[in-house]
């Protein structure tokens, strides 16, 4: 299962208590992956059920959209992993449909245009070994946003695909952007306002420690309209961090600024569901 699904259940909106699941398949690997695949094949059924609807309206004209992605290339990561070649795919759909790579200032500073960023979350080593060469292959700008805490060894599971600061810096060296994830990966909607800013504090001061430039983007983690706070909103605020992203659009926390969420379904029909902005009313259910 991957990190991004380890974050704070929710109610399904068939009736399914994801909280209950959860908590009945701790300390069973077996019941753990077939947790799993139930989130998994629920995400499936409702992106699919969301693009149907592409059959039954034109999309108004397309606007400037900033993607979040996780790993290209570490199944682990689960339904937040794209295949390399999924991934690649998704670059010359988009270039087909006539899309321009931007970086997310760029989408922000003129929304109207058909302008698309690409973000990852997490800091995960495949997308160092997959992603990096082929945006820099064709020139397309991107933006990573680190846990400093897992670059610094610390990630409670000692996944060895996370990159640590070598890493993280060779990303630098291929010109991907560098923001802040926080410092452990915590559910901010679920912690103090002291933890928050500890956080956030925190990752930010090392990031800048490390990498000798300024860090004042940061990506919520989990992203959700649940996973934020108004005390974090305000601590963020306090200590620097100029921009903050969620992984959700329409549903996003105030204040923040939209991205949409790529999974390894993404099929040709939903990456353009997803460009379309057929999912912008929908939350990961995990």
């Amino acid at each position: 299962m991957s990190t991004e699904s380890t974050g704070e259940a929710s109610t399904g909106k068939a009736g399914i208590n994801a909280a209950s699941i959860r908590k009945a398949v701790v300390g069973s690997r077996a019941a753990q992956v077939a947790y799993g695949c139930a989130v998994t094949g629920r995400l499936g059924v409702e992106r699919w059920a969301l693009a149907r609807r592409m059959l039954e309206w034109a999309p108004s004209a397309r606007r400037g959209r900033i993607l979040a992605y996780h790993s290209i290339g570490t199944p682990s990561w689960g339904v937040n992993d794209v295949r390399p070649r999924e991934f690649e795919r998704h670059l010359q759909l988009a270039a087909d449909d006539g899309w321009s790579f931007a970086t997310p200032a760029e989408v922000m500073a003129e929304p109207e245009k058909q302008l698309l960023a690409l973000t990852f979350d997490d800091g995960v080593t495949s997308v160092l070994t997959n992603a990096a060469p082929v945006l820099r292959h064709h020139g397309i700008p991107a933006t990573m946003f680190v846990v400093s805490g897992w670059a610094d060894g610390k990630h409670p599971e000692q996944y060895r695909h996370v990159l640590d600061w070598r890493g993280v810096r060779a990303l630098q060296d291929y010109g991907i952007s560098l923001a802040s994830h926080s410092a452990t990966h915590p559910d901010f909607g679920r912690i103090g306002a002291a933890e928050a800013r500890a956080e956030l504090e925190v990752s930010r001061e090392r990031m800048e420690q490390v990498l000798g430039q300024p860090v004042e983007e940061f990506a919520i983690p989990f992203g959700q309209s649940r996973n934020w706070s108004d005390a974090a909103r305000a601590a963020a605020a306090d200590v620097g961090y100029k921009i903050v992203y969620a992984q959700s659009v329409d549903t996003r926390p105030a204040g923040t600024v939209p991205r949409t969420f790529i999974t390894r379904l993404d099929s040709p029909r939903l990456f353009r569901a997803a460009l379309a902005g057929c999912y912008d009313n929908w939350e990961e259910w995990y």
